[in-house]
């Protein structure tokens, strides 16, 4: 098994992007292994690190199917319905709050 090469932040040669930038460009790495990393240096911790893929190997990002586009609909209508009480608050719920604003701010009612 050989080491990764590691570079630099910012100093990565032409031709290597991260996933972050592979998508961006509208490819994904499709299957093929991880070329290199880059490393950015950090104060207290250990450095930051991405992975590096090469551009020339990566493939188009599949397009979204209407079953995938239907799933993700259901997806975000869930997280705006309020299991306080049951209507849609238009807005993604907090998960700090677990409920809407509007439930949220009513008062407790102690037992």
């Amino acid at each position: 098994m050989t080491a990764l090469p590691v570079y630099r932040w910012r100093l990565a040669p032409d031709g290597l992007a991260t996933r972050r930038q592979l998508r961006a460009m509208g490819l994904r790495p499709g299957g093929q292994p991880v070329t290199a990393q880059v490393e950015r240096p950090r104060r207290r911790r250990g450095p930051l690190v991405a992975y590096l893929y090469r551009i020339d190997l990566a493939r188009p990002v599949r397009p979204m199917t209407p079953a995938k586009w239907a799933a993700l609909e259901r997806a975000l209508a869930a997280r705006r319905m309020c299991p306080g009480c049951g209507l849609d608050a238009g807005y993604t719920i907090p998960a700090s709050l677990g409920t809407c604003v509007s439930c949220a701010d009513v008062p407790q009612i102690a037992a």
